[in-house]
């Protein structure tokens, strides 16, 4: 058993390291950005996989816009001639856990309860009260399992693309950014819609602010990885000659939408700054040209307020301030249960919603909010369950937040997930069995206990020289990295269906299976912006 017990330990560490190096070390720009895609970097370099990510496994049809607009309309057309709920949604939020599955959203609801004492299974979930539900379908135009990036556009901007892929449809060429740079491949987002509609917008991650899930609402690219400019020249983008490639966090501080956003709250500083500076967490920033977009920012809005971490958070008087921008990490933010001991002055995304409601309230024309809890899929891809099911949770406090301080009668809210992930429930455990230990009544063939929690694919099988599973029992901790079948150097994405839920305005559309590119579609016709205003003006003629 101790020798078993030092293997574990040796493993957990070189795992731990290799993280710390990614996002350590001044190495390639992309695998600091986001070390838990490594299979998508791969498809880049590696010739014989690389077609996986060309469009010609996509439907000709599915590569035009105005195909998945069509679908959509038609849908949401079908939709309201049978809603019962005609109030229009002044304001809409949009909650997102990424890689937020429905046995994620199962298992944090058991250790919630458990956490205040009870079996956990009868233990409810703030979004579970939401009176509608439906299942969102997820693939994306050439990937069976998605990626966050084509997911984003579909949730987003309201079309399927191919996976990488950000604000552009699947005509656009991987890694092509004469392709995404093109205006005819390039898809407004709901973001673009709100503002133009005089509403208030802002988005709200755990993540970088440059990562996928938000990117969708405000950059057009031919690789989410391209979140600064460094990440362009590591990738070896294609760009025709004197064209101008612009990275994400480029377009977030310089082009419309982004420029227009009110509150921007998240992580991902370095994206933001040149080399030759030091971010305000004492790492070096990332980009290469040697631009500050953040004194950018401040040049645009020099009444706006810029801060990095909770107590600066907290003191921001948002009667009087126009802009919000706080970059509170310079990658991701830390994993909550982490940072509580390790990074006490940094904001929980219950408080950064707060905040992002206080600036937006403000208009009497409403706001558009997009909140992420954007760490429930690195925890998946570590498979450190407790870590996916901690940020869960924290996504839940989030939506209890904007409960708190909105009105339903005036406010559409939406709850969903961008793609699944591999992690089970398995066994007969009895009632009450800790979610995160191992399954208290049974064993297997051998008469070995097993945890209660699996994934799929993952990097530790936890087997013997002899290819027998180790007894995990003097194992099981908050930090463990949970038993795989199949290994791999992270945990991946599964292909399922996610789970959607809705309360509010219109929100009764929001309910048996959907496109996942309807979504913004629906919202749109509940606040009638957008693509949605000709459908509800129809309507109110």
């Amino acid at each position: 058993m101790i020798a078993v017990r030092k293997y574990f330990y040796k493993f957990s560490f070189y795992v731990t390291l290799t993280l710390i190096f990614f996002r350590v070390f001044d190495v390639d720009c992309v695998t600091i950005g986001d070390p838990y895609h490594k299979e998508l970097f791969d498809a880049i370099e590696q010739k014989e996989r690389i077609l996986f990510y060309e469009n010609r496994l996509t439907p000709e049809n599915e590569r035009s816009t105005e195909f998945w607009l069509e679908e959509a309309q038609r849908y949401v057309k079908k939709r309201a001639t049978g809603s019962f709920n005609s109030q229009k949604a002044k304001n809409i939020i949009l909650f997102l856990g990424d890689g937020m599955s429905i046995s994620t959203i199962t298992a944090a609801r058991i250790l919630k309860g458990q956490r205040q004492g009870c079996t956990g299974e009868e233990s409810i979930l703030t979004f579970d009260k939401f009176p509608f539900t439906g299942l969102v379908k997820t693939y994306c135009t050439n990937g069976q399992t998605p990626d966050s990036a084509c997911t984003a556009t579909a949730y987003l901007c309201g079309i399927k693309t191919n996976v990488m892929m950000l604000g552009v449809n699947a005509n656009v060429q991987n890694n092509n950014c004469s392709d995404s740079m093109n205006r005819e491949h390039q898809i407004d987002s709901i973001v673009q819609w709100a503002q133009k509609a005089g509403k208030s917008t802002g988005l709200v991650t755990t993540t970088t602010i440059t990562n996928a899930s938000p990117s969708a609402g405000y950059a057009h690219v031919a690789n989410r990885l391209w979140e600064c400019d460094n990440d362009i020249i590591n990738t070896k983008a294609i760009i025709g000659p004197g064209e101008e490639c612009k990275d994400i966090a480029q377009q977030l501080i310089t082009s419309e939408p982004g420029k227009n956003l009110n509150v921007i709250l998240g992580g991902g500083m370095g994206k933001f700054l040149p080399k030759h500076k030091v971010d305000a967490f004492g790492a070096k920033g990332e980009r290469r040209d040697g631009l500050d977009l953040i004194d950018h920012w401040h040049s645009n809005y020099p009444q706006g307020i810029f801060v990095t971490n909770l107590e600066e958070l907290e003191q921001v008087d948002f009667n009087e301030t126009k802009q919000l921008l706080g970059l509170f990490h310079s990658s991701h933010l830390e994993y909550y249960r982490k940072a509580k001991v390790e990074r006490p002055k940094q904001p929980r995304l219950k408080d950064m919603t707060k905040a992002a409601i206080k600036m937006l309230e403000k208009n009497s024309e409403g706001y558009f909010l997009f909140v992420e809890g954007g760490r429930i899929d690195h925890g998946h891809h570590e498979t450190r369950a407790a870590y996916a099911l901690d940020e869960t949770l924290e996504l839940d406090e989030a939506i209890q937040t904007a409960l708190d301080l909105t009105d339903d009668r005036e406010t559409l809210m939406v709850v969903t997930s961008d793609h699944s992930h591999t992690m089970t429930i398995s066994g007969y455990q009895s009632r009450g069995n800790p979610i995160l230990g191992l399954n208290e009544r049974d064993l297997d063939l051998d008469g070995t206990p097993y945890s209660v929690l699996n994934y799929a694919i993952g990097p530790q099988q936890y087997m013997d020289s002899n290819g027998k599973r180790l007894d995990l029992t003097n194992f099981i901790s908050d930090n463990m990295i949970f038993p795989s079948y199949i290994k791999a150097l992270m945990g991946t994405h599964a292909g399922e269906d996610v789970a959607i839920f809705a309360r509010g305005p219109q929100a009764d559309l929001f309910s048996g299976t959907l496109q996942q590119n309807v979504i913004p579609h629906l919202m749109a016709y509940a606040a009638c912006i957008g693509n949605g205003l000709h459908l509800c003006k129809q309507e109110d003629a």
